[in-house]
Order: C-alpha cells, then structure tokens, then sequence
C-alpha cells in the first residue's frame, strides 16, 4: 500500500525501532531522562540556538510557543493559511486567549511585508496589544526565500514583535535551498521542528528557542497535560530522526517532481504546484469517488477530491508513482 495522503503516515524505521527497544530512559518531568535530554540538546546545538523542549505534537509546540510569547488579550500575525491559525482547532483563543490576525498568504506562501506593518495595532486599549509575527516554512511544500525571513526579521524588530516559526517541515525547505538549520533558524527567536512527519519518527515535535523562552513552555506543557514520563523511548528515535533521515528529504523532492510530470501527461488532471515534496493538482474526473475506489483496490491511498495535495515521503518510492500513475491512466480508459 503507497500512501500519498501525508508525510504523517510514515513508519519508524527498523533503526528506530531497535534504538527505541533499547534507549535509556528516566523521569523526563524530572528533567532527569537522558535521551530526551541528549535530543533537546542536538536540536538546540543544529540550529545554534540555547534550548529546546521535545512535545507531544506539532500542535502543542506550536501552541507552547504562542503562549509563551503572548499572555491573555495579545494578538499574533500569521497566514490565512497557518497552520496554527487555521488547522489547529483554535488552541491559541481557546487556551491561550490570544487573538489571531491572520493576513492573506501570497502564492509564494509569505505575507506582505507592508500589509503586516498595517496589521501591527497601536497602543491603544481598544485593541489587543500585538506581540508576535508567525511564518511557516515549508507551507505548501514552497520554501520561504532566506532574503524574506532577513526582511521578517527585521521588520518585527523595527516594530518590537517576536518572530515565530511553524518549521513542521523546515528541513524539507533546508534540504531544497541547501542550507543548515542554523541558516533559516537564526532569522526566528523560536521555532518547532516536527519529528513523525518526513524524518519518519512515529511521535513528538521539538519546540526551540531561548532558555527564557523554553523554560515558559515547559510550564505550559505540564499545565496542558504534556509532561511526560520514560519518553526517551520516543526521544531515541527522535534523535535518529535527525541524523539519518534529513539528507533523505532530497529523494521526496525528486519523487515529487517526477509525479509532477506523469500527471502532467494525463487528460483530466492539471498540476497546480510541486514545490519540496508535494504536489497540488486538481482532479477533473467525473466520479471522484470511483477513482478512490479504484485506488484503494491497486493498492493507494490518496485523498483524492477535486483540489488534490500529494505527498511524498520515505515509504513512497519510485515504483509507488509509477503506480499511482498508471492507475490513474487506467481510470481515464
């Protein structure tokens, strides 16, 4: 079965797996498990930052980071298309009490650096105080260009914001512009990085900034039931993640821009984008849910609607576009 529906659905691999078997462990709400330990410390020190804090889930370090730079009746900017904005289940309201902005993503996936200065609210006590600017990168598989994370940056100084990054996928945009960590890091005061998504760990995200700035999230993260115990266990394969699976990233890529062109070849689909490792295309067939079905019996699992996203990942080879292709030929027979 080839599952082009996320990169989310990756497997551990087998080194993961007996690394996971064998990891020393501890209390990590003690601050005393080793492995999660030695994992915060080799995210931090890749990315030439102080701190960083192993989660749950990108939604929690996503939402660890909101509310450690803003308190109740704050304010941050993000896309339209944000991830924390729009696809997770209004956390920063719910919980944080933080007002969203969200402005309108521009095809490259950035904000307008004019409409965010026109965004930022002045001191006044009919509007909430703005605090933070968000980004994502990758955000719909485009990479954020490094000349626009320079002028972000300097933007939320000029106007005394922090400067936050949704890097779910940051290391599919560094494997792209063949950049370190460090590179695009260096542009943010704190940014998450997700481990069970391309880099096939099967849990956990790592938020990372300062030692002021993590030391705030850890206390939101056992307030929001996030404190953990032996989870070395995780952390173990968290740290092969990082190692092993990163350079991997470019096969995706290739992957991705090959489905790309068979698509292209085909009479009722039009590819919209590829960019990293997906690829958008809409689906005109007639019968969208016999072209599910047909799938499913050849052995592929896609969310199939009229607008499609694609994404390909460690389990996806070659030979699992080739098949997805030719079912999709079949189907237009």
């Amino acid at each position: 079965m080839f599952d082009f529906r996320s990169d989310t659905v990756t497997q551990p691999t087998q080194a993961m797996r007996d690394a996971m078997a064998t990891a020393v462990v501890g209390d990590d709400v003690y601050g005393d498990d080793p492995t999660v330990n030695a994992l915060e410390q080799q995210a931090a020190d890749m990315a030439g930052f102080e701190a960083a804090l192993f989660i749950s889930s990108g939604t929690q370090a996503n939402l660890l980071a909101l509310m450690s730079h803003c308190g109740r009746g704050d304010e941050y900017l993000c896309g339209q298309q944000a991830h924390n904005y729009k696809f997770e289940g209004g956390g920063a309201a719910v919980l944080g009490s933080i007002q969203p902005q969200p402005l309108t993503n521009l095809a490259d996936g950035s904000l307008d650096l004019n409409e965010i200065v026109a965004a930022i609210k002045p001191d006044d006590i009919h509007f909430a105080q703005t605090r933070l600017l968000s980004l994502e990168n990758t955000i719909g598989g485009k990479a954020l260009p490094l000349e626009y994370l320079a002028q972000a940056q300097q933007l939320a100084f000029d106007n005394g914001l922090k400067l936050h990054l949704d890097g779910a996928r940051v290391f599919n945009a560094c494997v792209a512009q063949g950049v370190s960590l460090a590179t695009i890091a260096q542009h943010f005061d704190s940014f998450t990085i997700c481990l069970s998504k391309g880099l096939a760990a099967p849990v956990g995200s790592l938020l990372v900034g300062d030692e002021v700035l993590i030391s705030k999230a850890r206390r939101w993260r056992k307030m929001l039931g996030g404190g953990m115990r032996q989870a070395g266990i995780l952390a173990a394969a968290g740290q092969l993640a990082l190692t092993e699976q990163v350079e991997r990233l470019a096969d995706d890529h290739a992957n991705a821009a090959y489905l790309a062109e068979g698509l292209a070849q085909l009479q009722q689909v039009e590819v919209q984008s590829c960019a990293t490792n997906m690829v958008f295309a809409t689906f005109n067939h007639s019968d969208l849910n016999s072209l599910s079905q047909q799938l499913l019996a050849d052995g592929i699992k896609a969310s199939v609607g009229k607008n499609t996203r694609l994404v390909l990942h460690k389990d996806i080879s070659r030979e699992g576009v080739d098949s997805l292709l030719a079912s999709l030929a079949r189907f237009e027979r």
